[in-house]
């Protein structure tokens, strides 16, 4: 679910933080990361593990993450420049339901095993993803928010798109956006 893990982490993160200075492109790798990471594990070893939602989509990796970027972090830029990173990997957690799969959200508190999760196959994973009718509606509305975004901060400009991608802000005032 790319564009939903990256249009609504921005959108709530943009608007509960109102922080316009927030690395977005941290933001989006902390969010996409527990898929990145388990999706492709979670399928090749399904027959052993039963689920593609593993240690990266539970509460502590991201408090890991969070707690480092703390102790490693002193206030200020570095540290302003890695907590996005923690807070998408939460909002992940957050946009996913995964307090509807206590076993991997509070793994290893519950025992060493995950919340049965996700087809066997790669094939079996991408057909249950195109029948998935709230998946593509949640798919919708992240890209929304992204066009929107793309839109607001003029980044079909070249300019102002290498400046996004140099430091991962967007100049959209956060009072005018349309969040969800």
């Amino acid at each position: 679910m790319l564009f939903w893990h990256t249009g609504a982490t921005i959108a709530l993160a943009r608007y509960a933080f109102r922080d316009d200075r927030m690395d977005l492109r941290m933001l989006v790798f902390g969010a996409l990361l527990p898929d990145l990471i388990d999706t492709p594990i979670g399928i090749l070893f399904y027959e052993s593990l039963g689920s593609v939602r593993l240690v990266s989509h539970g509460l502590i990796v991201a408090a890991a993450v969070m707690v480092a970027v703390v102790l490693a972090t002193r206030r200020g830029r570095p540290r302003k420049r890695w907590m996005p990173l923690a807070i998408g990997l939460f909002l992940h957690i957050l946009l996913d339901a995964l307090w509807l799969d206590p076993e991997t959200l509070w793994w290893p508190f519950f025992g060493w095993g995950f919340s049965a999760a996700g087809p066997e196959t790669v094939s079996a994973y991408l057909e249950a993803l195109a029948r998935n009718r709230l998946m593509w509606l949640g798919e919708l509305v992240g890209l929304l928010y992204v066009a929107y975004l793309w839109r607001a901060a003029g980044l079909g400009d070249g300019e102002k798109r290498l400046a996004f991608l140099r430091t991962g802000r967007v100049d959209v005032p956060i009072d005018g956006d349309v969040t969800c």
